[in-house]
């Protein structure tokens, strides 16, 4: 149910600068929350390997917006779950909304941990982002305009940040989905073919696909001096989505907001206007 007053209402948002918190903490600014803004680099400083940094964090709050980093399909994940949500309880915390990823196995027994945990929770499991083209890990693929990926023809019903967004405010602003587990996506299973069509649309110049070996992705990441683990993470979630775990849309995005997801080709529009499928500036000094 919605409530006249937030039920939490001070709300610590990890990782406020990136792609999520920042579209998050406005909205429940919006509805008069408190906001705490955290990251590594704001005045309130928020670093998963410093755990110091945790307890400042979460002093006086009353729900938090966990955006694990660097991901949570990563081992020490778990263990990094169970103190912090020790240190929650201590701090007096009572509702958690912990940003997953739909489908990932690795990251439910970080899940398990907050819901073992006797808070409060909502997990917000999302697809893979539509920003992912635009301000995200293939943004410059997208200035080049080649799209080089190893997903082959797979699917994927990739999901907006913005709806991603809207869902976790409404987490916080009420209470009936605590317990919840959201599954997250937009509303069309798309193939990498498509999304660089979507993209090439709304742009007006060339953008285009190519389809590369998982090998020849983890070999140009090396070359680029990507941290290993980054690498065999991305390797890890590319060859989870050609499985086609995820290739069917979901409905958890209409059920909350009571409205239908953004479609990519509404997002490649909007990202077009304001010139960030621009194409890469090319130096000539």
């Amino acid at each position: 149910m919605t409530t006249s007053n937030p039920p939490y209402q001070n709300v610590l948002v990890i990782a406020a600068s990136g792609k999520t918190g920042r579209r998050v903490a406005p909205l429940l600014e919006q509805r008069g929350v408190n906001v705490r803004r955290a990251s590594r680099s704001s005045s309130v400083v928020f670093d998963w390997t410093d755990r110091e940094t945790w307890s400042r964090a979460l002093a006086g709050m009353d729900g938090a917006y966990v955006v694990y980093q660097p991901d949570l399909a990563f081992p020490r994940a778990v263990d990094d779950l169970r103190e912090f949500t020790r240190i929650a309880k201590e701090q007096g915390v009572r509702k958690l909304v912990l940003l997953s990823g739909r489908g990932v196995r690795e990251a439910q027994a970080s899940e398990q941990v907050v819901a073992d945990s006797g808070l409060d929770w909502t997990f917000v499991r999302a697809a893979w982002f539509n920003q992912n083209f635009s301000e995200g890990e293939f943004a410059q693929m997208t200035k080049s305009g080649v799209i080089a990926l190893p997903m082959g023809d797979a699917v994927e019903p990739i999901v907006d940040v913005d709806d991603i967004a809207e869902v976790v405010a409404a987490s916080l602003l009420r209470t009936d989905l605590n317990g919840e587990a959201l599954n997250l996506s937009g509303p069309e299973a798309l193939t990498h073919d498509q999304i660089a069509s979507g993209l090439a649309k709304a742009s007006g110049r060339e953008i285009r696909y190519q389809p590369i070996s998982l090998d020849a992705f983890r070999a140009g990441l090396a070359e680029a001096r990507v941290p290993r683990d980054y690498i065999d993470l991305l390797a890890y979630l590319f060859e989870l989505t050609v499985s086609g775990v995820n290739a069917e849309p979901t409905g958890d995005v209409e059920r909350v907001l009571d409205k239908a997801p953004r479609s990519f080709g509404a997002f490649a529009a909007r990202a077009a206007a304001e010139g960030a499928l621009a194409a890469e500036e090319v130096s000539d000094g």
